[in-house]
Parts: structure tokens; sequence; C-alpha cells
């Protein structure tokens, strides 16, 4: 059996690369959770499983190779996070915006796209989104839905402004001036205890997990 490699352990589990064709596969594996966290981390993963199955022959995301209630196993994309990579040129972004949209055409936001760690500079200067952990699948894009995917938007400009400031259109620099109203309310509400779970509880800390969460393609 390929010698695996840990990319990352946590409360919620082990994530790790097991070496093979094509760069081989990651696989998540919630058995390694906390006893007192296992049915959160078994929660996520098969939401995961979902979207990923919803996702099927999409590139530039993960294609699902096999799940269990306690594992995921997903395809390896070749490249580095964004918060490593660094991409400058505004065309990555473009080419990420656009998809962004199929990704939403396929009725899926992501809801996770705040950490770079989960958009990725593949091969090629081409974009790709990691960990649908928290991310959802709406069979009708309602007000709720087109909220959603509006921040997965003002996410991704976020990051664009950061990186490509001077590349911003006008309509760009709108939206991110206008966040939604879920988004307001999670600053005010959801946001302060997200950041005591996460800081307090997981240790994580720069870039909402970025720094110490480790590469996980």
């Amino acid at each position: 059996m390929a010698q695996t490699r840990l990319l990352k352990k946590d409360l919620f589990g082990e994530v790790r690369h097991l070496p093979g064709e094509n760069g081989g596969t990651i696989v998540r594996d919630a058995s390694k959770a906390k006893p007192w966290l296992r049915w959160l981390a078994r929660a996520l993963l098969r939401r995961e499983a979902n979207i990923l199955a919803a996702l099927d022959g999409l590139s530039g995301v993960p294609q699902l190779v096999a799940h269990s209630p306690k594992k995921l196993e997903r395809t390896f994309i070749r490249g580095a996070p964004m918060h490593e990579a660094r991409p400058r040129d505004p065309a990555y972004f473009r080419r990420a915006a656009k998809a962004l949209r199929k990704l939403h055409r396929a009725g899926i936001v992501h809801n996770d796209l705040a950490k770079e760690p989960n958009i990725l500079v593949a091969e090629g200067q081409q974009p790709a989104f990691i960990d649908f952990q928290l991310a959802a699948l709406c069979s009708e894009r309602g007000r709720l839905f087109r909220a959603l995917a509006y921040d997965d938007v003002r996410h991704l400009l976020k990051h664009k402004r950061t990186y490509c400031p001077d590349s911003l259109t006008q309509r760009e620099k709108r939206i991110l001036a206008s966040p939604s109203i879920p988004a307001r309310i999670w600053m005010k509400t959801g946001k302060r205890v997200y950041l005591f779970i996460t800081r307090r509880l997981l240790g994580w800390a720069d870039r909402e997990g970025a720094a110490d969460r480790g590469r996980q393609n």
C-alpha cells in the first residue's frame, strides 16, 4: 500500500494525501475526530460527498472517488493555495469568476471562499475550489440562494482586492461595498461565535485558518 502523507489533523479528524496516478487522491477520515465531535465530522463529510457527487464532471473542483460514513476520497488537484501562490494576474481572477458562475449554475454555493486555502492556483494558472464541507445544493434559486451566491462572489472579489487591487472594476467595487443581509447579520452575530471556536478551541489564527491548517489540495 502506498505511503500516505498527513496534510491536516484537527478535532474533526485527519486529511491525508494518498499517492497514485494523476497525483493520487485526498482522503478525509472522520473516524479520527474527537469522540464528542465525531457526529459533526461525519455530517460534514456526508455533505461534502453529496456536493461533489452533484458536481461530477465539472472542471476546477475535485471529483468524488469513494465515500462511506467515516471516510471520503476525492481526486487530488495539483496547485498551491491562494495565500501561497499570491496570484497577481487579473486573468486568473477572470477565470475564477467564470468557474464560480459555473458552480452557481449547477445550484451549488460554496459558503467558505473567505478562506484562501479553499481556492487554488492550479497548473496553468487555472483556478480551482476545494473543501465543500459547508457548501449547499439548492434545488430552487430563491432569495437565500442568490444572497449566498452573491457572498461567494464578494469573497472572491476580496481576494482580488488583495492581490490585484488596480484591476477592480467600478461594479466590483460596488459589490465589495455592499454585503448581503445574511452577511451583515453574520458579521454582527455568528462570526463572534465562529472566531471563539476556531481561535480559542481549534487554535486557528491567520486568514481564518489559512496559515496553520496546512496545504490541502
